[in-house]
């Protein structure tokens, strides 16, 4: 969806992280120190590939293909998004099972996944398989993948709102996987902090 974008490695790969690192001593060190947990991982088993930055430009480049994930899935087509959290030693194990669910509730479904590594805040966003209607699919089966991806994250200690709150479409959500009491002391915070209901009404509570 946006010409001229080039991959950043030869082979492609079921992940990507993209990494920016800084050093008050000096670009070297900085690139040294890079280079250093770029081997280790290589020789650990745990990097299949890694490329790194030759100038600002390409560094520019880089950030745009993360950067341009969200339009580029719009452009794509409609899609069931997800903002949520799991403890980051889990985010390999929820892309993993929770993957493997969807695409036995919807043989074909495809993943759109990317987010921010270092605290576990996950876009886990759903598109519908090749052919299907996504119009349909975001209208019709909205609160069934929804229920799979959410219970997923609740397994994982996690939660099923980050860095967007819960806002509107969250609500009747929030209502199903918090108890009663939790609602209520929330209500009670609520309630304490704006009791004429001016501060943002209608969200959450």
């Amino acid at each position: 969806h946006f010409p001229g974008s080039l991959a950043p490695l030869p082979d492609r790969h079921p992940q990507y992280a993209l990494m920016e690192v800084s050093e008050l001593r000096s670009e070297q060190e900085a690139r040294d120190g890079l280079e250093r947990l770029l081997g280790d991982g290589l020789e650990q088993d745990l990097v299949r590939d890694a490329t790194v930055a030759q100038s600002l430009a390409q560094s520019a480049a880089f950030w745009a293909l993360r950067d341009h994930v969200s339009e580029a899935q719009q452009m794509e087509c409609k899609n069931i998004k997800h903002d949520i959290a799991v403890p980051i030693s889990s985010i390999a194990e929820f892309i993993r099972v929770t993957d493997a669910a969807l695409a036995a509730a919807y043989p074909g479904v495809r993943h759109v996944t990317f987010g921010h590594l270092g605290d576990g805040n996950l876009h886990y966003n759903v598109a519908p398989p090749v052919g299907v209607d996504p119009e349909r699919f975001v209208t019709d089966d909205l609160e069934a993948v929804n229920r799979i991806v959410h219970d997923q994250v609740v397994r994982m200690h996690g939660s099923i709102s980050a860095e967007h709150g819960i806002g509107q479409l969250k609500r009747d959500e929030l209502r199903h996987y918090k108890s009663a009491l939790e609602i209520e002391l929330m209500q009670r915070v609520k309630a304490a902090l704006d009791p004429a209901g001016i501060m943002n009404p209608g969200k959450v509570l």
